[in-house]
């Protein structure tokens, strides 16, 4: 199913609260990261999006306000910056402190495995550990040697449940050049930025949307592979999250009283759309003790990436 991405609202204007700057203070791109990070300290920012840091965050700004690829700031770091350039950076900056929102929404745009992707508000601005799982253990050559599936290039098919913005089912497209990719989420707001992410990557003969819940829109199709990074926040989480968070739609986030109300669904029901040899890569944040706690003898292999431990496990078909 494919869908017009709806035209973008504007965002309103933020009156800065910050500091005035004198037109010279701040002269490299180093000197607007530096300045950056000192005011996203001060106001007490989250950094949950795509950046783990204020230096990060600050960087990436810096870098879209200049129309580079955040690979590229080394090499213009002690470039100087123009005065126009400087006030829609330190517009940026403004506007990230005082309305709080994630810097990706600012933007609208996120990068995974250095890859460009729209989003806004209607998504949730997508971070997930898959994309790097999806390199390291679902490849072949140097990097295969923890290989979740012997060859790549045999997957015919790929399912991506709860897609969000359609990251993960085109990066899986990327990494399974032979397979055509469903991707399904509930939201049909969600599916409008997706189909403008599949557009964008020229992916409309390969990466299929789908408008429904969890299994419901495939029938009963079988699948080489199932990924999903579900919503998965416990109850108590939800009433904790950060404003930054709460910009984004609460339905990516909620995943009943224990966290796992979508996780227990996909687990009953992946077995029924995997091929024999297939199985299920799921993203489940800090839900591991509630997780194993509920399914005492299910087998899972806990899958670790540089920035977490035991957040997305791995089981085969016959498991389930």
């Amino acid at each position: 199913m494919a869908k017009r991405a709806k035209p973008r609202a504007k965002l309103p204007r933020v009156a800065s609260k910050l500091p005035k700057v004198a037109p010279g203070e701040l002269v490299t791109l180093l000197d607007f990261v530096r300045y950056a990070v000192s005011r996203f300290t001060e106001a007490k920012l989250t950094f949950a999006h795509g950046t783990s840091d204020p230096v990060a965050e600050a960087a990436f700004l810096v870098c879209e306000a200049l129309h580079l690829h955040p690979d590229r700031f080394e090499t213009f770091a002690t470039a100087r910056v123009t005065a126009r350039e400087a006030k829609s950076i330190l517009e940026l900056i403004a506007r990230r402190v005082a309305s709080r929102k994630p810097a990706a929404y600012l933007v609208n745009k996120i990068y995974m495995r250095g890859l460009p992707f729209y989003v806004d508000e209607r998504v949730i601005v997508p971070r997930s550990f898959i994309g790097e799982l999806l390199d390291s253990h679902f490849s072949q050559g140097e990097e295969a040697a923890g290989a979740l599936i012997d060859d790549p290039g045999a997957v015919e098919n790929v399912l991506d449940l709860c897609t969000g913005s359609g990251c993960l089912a085109i990066l899986a497209s990327r990494n399974f050049p032979n397979a055509q990719v469903d991707a399904v989420d509930i939201s049909s707001d969600a599916l409008d930025v997706a189909a403008r992410n599949v557009a964008d990557f020229g992916l409309e003969d390969r990466v299929m949307l789908h408008c429904g819940d969890l299994f419901g829109p495939i029938g009963s199709r079988r699948y080489n592979l199932i990924i999903s990074n579900p919503p998965y926040v416990d109850a108590e989480g939800m009433a904790g999250l950060p404003r930054e968070c709460r910009a984004e739609p609460k339905l990516a986030f909620d995943g009943g009283a224990d966290g796992l109300a979508v996780i227990r669904r996909i687990l009953d029901e992946a077995g029924r759309h995997l091929t024999p040899k297939g199985g299920l890569l799921c993203e489940i944040g800090r839900c591991r003790p509630a997780l194993e706690a509920a399914y005492p003898q299910t087998d899972f292999l806990w899958l670790d990436t540089e920035d977490s431990q035991g957040e997305v496990f791995w089981i085969g078909a016959a498991d389930l």
